[in-house]
């Protein structure tokens, strides 16, 4: 590992060095090889600030992006961002969450336009009705930003900004088609009212066709039919620079994983199994710029979702409703800038699962909040930022979390950024471990939960470069999260249970993270990506479903007939843990070095119309490829022929000669194999 992070050093510093003389303060860059680059971005400080000049480092990808390789939903198209992984958690419903730096999703926090609707009961499967088709761009901080966002920002944020209607074409279609059967469908329009311009549009994902290719009489992928409608609003104010918008999002979905011969009709009985789940999504937002005083804006978001599932025999129906209200000001000067706020989230959440002693559980949490942000312009190249938040939990009480940050440019093309700030986490149980109603393990809180803490101290440095005509950048990030009061999940001491509670001690994760891209002028792009990384757990072993080196990267190019394109993405990931049932549990406790790859041709006639086609996980990976089995006692997931002994645990016998339960968890990639796609894109001139 130190060889590598040395070879990668050596080989950005130099080709720095080669490309950056001769050295002055103004380098003539065109302004299109510099715009991925220095883009405008709103996450890091609350308010529109050139990349570049953030205190905060953000990470910033667009439609290009996301074009680059086409999904049907925001959780797959991360899978290229280095630093972040979907993780699957089930391989019959294949819930997921998104992992940054290693710490798992309950630790992100999602944004849609600067609103935290995107959390909790939400985050297990609502991140897969996000459609591309609606995102502008997507802005990612790795590390702490609870300082302005408040929970849930503590491994980082992914922030989803939505397109604009006034920039938005009057017309885009796309469809998309692969030989699994699965199909995806985009159309949205915009129009012009007087004074009110809309954005709408509708997503539609369908997925129905049983795949086994394991030969376990288990789906490898869940089946899925999704349908997402959302219109925005941009109202113009007589005064131009005051903003009015508003945007609403309503997503239905009905997904289902099991036995192959499972149908509706088997809902909820014992005797196929099925995971069978039916998703309400509603979500509003809005942003009014007050009249008379300057800067001074007031944002309001609602979301209620609404799930009704059945895992196996086991019930869990869940509602959740959080609204969000905040006022923000900003004002200042050249040298100082200023930025107040107080917010007031109220979320409501109740459900029937087993888990807790109640088995109808409420809980209804208030969480008012104040924050102040000062960036302080000492010297044209040095900035300070400093940051207080002060929340207060309706019960866990007063939580207070400062942030730092300092920016040092001391060239046009260098720049050091080091950042510190402190979380807080409060955990939710069933949004954390889908294994609880799989029926393979209970849970057990050994004792009442206090909130989890932590404190990151992260130091990135970013070179600028010209080379062969084309501009780059290479930039490296360290960091170091030390955790208070760690809410830790114990998957090893009981085969039978998930045992959850607070560490008495800290726990110290740390990890490098190296960026590498560049841009020719003859369109050829470059993404390089690897993260470096050790998150331990309470025994110091590292975290389960947690790689210690991983990489991403992405390389578009042309071709002589300008009118064709090639995308070459793709991720690798280290050995990571795994959890087993028992010492008998014939599986590896390690998953393997795999790889997901992906190649596309596109041919694009003229801006407004493009077909696009290629192949998907090139290499056609899938777990079931290096274990003997991937869902434990796929044959009896009832347990129909389990033998327990007096305290629960299942006895090796004959039939079950390894001691098993039924289990779907042991899933660290994706169950699908190699496929075809294919696509077309249509829009008018804007």
């Amino acid at each position: 590992m130190k060889h590598i992070l040395y070879l990668l050093l050596t080989l950005g510093l130099t080709v720095g060095a080669r490309a950056s003389h001769p050295v002055n303060d103004t380098l003539p860059l065109r302004k299109d090889s510099i715009q991925s680059i220095d883009d405008v971005v709103v996450t890091g400080t609350m308010k529109p600030v050139r990349k570049l000049e953030s205190p905060i480092p953000v990470e910033v990808y667009g439609q290009t992006f996301l074009k680059s390789n086409p999904t049907p939903s925001l959780f797959d198209a991360l899978q290229n961002i280095n630093g972040v992984r979907p993780q699957l958690n089930c391989n019959v419903c294949n819930t997921g969450d998104i992992h940054i730096n290693g710490l798992e999703g309950p630790y992100t926090l999602v944004m849609i336009d600067g609103m935290p609707i995107v959390s909790s009961l939400a985050s297990v499967y609502g991140l897969s009705g996000i459609p591309n088709a609606l995102v502008d761009r997507i802005e990612v901080i790795k590390g702490p930003a609870s300082a302005l966002y408040g929970s849930e920002a503590v491994g980082g944020i992914i922030h989803v900004i939505t397109k604009h209607p006034g920039k938005a074409p009057r017309i885009h279609a796309e469809t998309m088609g692969t030989s699994w059967g699965e199909f995806n469908a985009d159309i949205s329009t915009t129009s012009k009212k007087g004074r009110v311009r809309l954005l709408q549009g509708l997503n539609y994902y369908h997925y129905n066709q049983p795949t086994d290719k394991n030969n376990d009489n288990f789906t490898d992928v869940t089946l899925q039919q999704r349908v997402s409608v959302f219109q925005k609003w941009d109202i113009a104010r007589r005064t131009p620079d005051k903003v009015l918008q508003w945007y609403a999002r309503y997503m239905y979905e009905d997904r289902w994983g099991g036995e192959m011969l499972w149908k509706k009709k088997h809902r909820g009985g014992d005797e196929v199994y099925g995971e069978s789940i039916y998703t309400n999504r509603l979500e509003l937002t809005g942003m009014y710029d007050l009249p008379r005083i300057k800067n001074l804006r007031l944002s309001t978001s609602f979301a209620l979702h609404r799930q009704n599932s059945f895992y196996g025999t086991t019930s869990f129906n869940a509602t959740q409703s959080t609204s969000f209200t905040q006022l923000t000001w900003s004002g200042g000067n050249k040298r100082h800038q200023w930025l107040a706020g107080s917010a007031l989230r109220f979320q409501y959440y109740k459900d029937n699962t087993p888990v807790e002693a109640d088995a109808n559980f409420r809980r209804t949490v208030r969480l008012p909040g104040a924050f102040i942000q000062h960036e302080f312009q000492f010297h044209p190249k040095h900035t300070l930022l400093t940051g207080w938040r002060f929340d207060y939990h309706s019960v866990h009480r007063g939580i207070f979390t400062p942030r730092l940050a300092y920016k040092w440019k001391p060239h046009a093309m260098h720049l050091i950024r080091f950042n510190a700030g402190t979380g807080y986490r409060v955990v939710n149980l069933f949004t954390e471990d889908h294994a609880a109603l799989t029926g393979a393990r209970k849970v057990v809180i050994e004792n009442a939960l206090k909130p989890e803490r932590s404190l990151n101290v992260n130091l990135n440095y970013m070179k600028q470069f010209l080379l062969w005509g084309g501009h780059g950048s290479f930039d490296i990030t360290g960091w170091v999260t030390r955790f208070f009061n760690r809410i830790t999940a114990d998957y090893d001491s009981d085969p039978n249970l998930i045992l959850y509670n607070n560490l008495s001690r800290h726990t110290t994760g740390k990890g490098v993270t190296l960026n590498a891209e560049y841009s020719s002028p003859r369109q050829l792009r470059i993404n390089l990506g690897v993260t470096l990384q050790h998150i331990p757990d309470a025994t110091g072993r590292q975290q389960i479903l947690t790689e210690r080196i991983g990489g991403t990267w992405l390389v578009s190019f042309p071709t002589g007939n300008k009118k064709f394109s090639f995308d070459y993405t793709g991720n690798v990931y280290g050995r990571m843990r795994v959890p087993l049932l028992g010492p008998l549990d014939p599986r590896s406790p390690y998953a393997p070095v795999w790889s997901t790859q992906n190649i596309q041709c596109t041919y694009q006639p003229n801006p407004q119309f493009s077909v696009f086609a290629g192949i998907k996980n090139l290499l056609n990976f899938t777990p079931a490829q290096r274990a003997p089995f991937i869902i434990a006692r796929a044959h009896d997931p009832f347990d129909r022929q389990v033998q327990f002994d007096g305290n629960g645990q299942a006895l090796a016998t004959p039939e079950n000669p390894y001691a098993l339960t039924f289990d779907p968890n042991y899933v660290y990639a994706p169950n699908q194999g190699i496929r075809f796609f294919a696509g077309i894109r249509w829009r008018t001139k804007k």
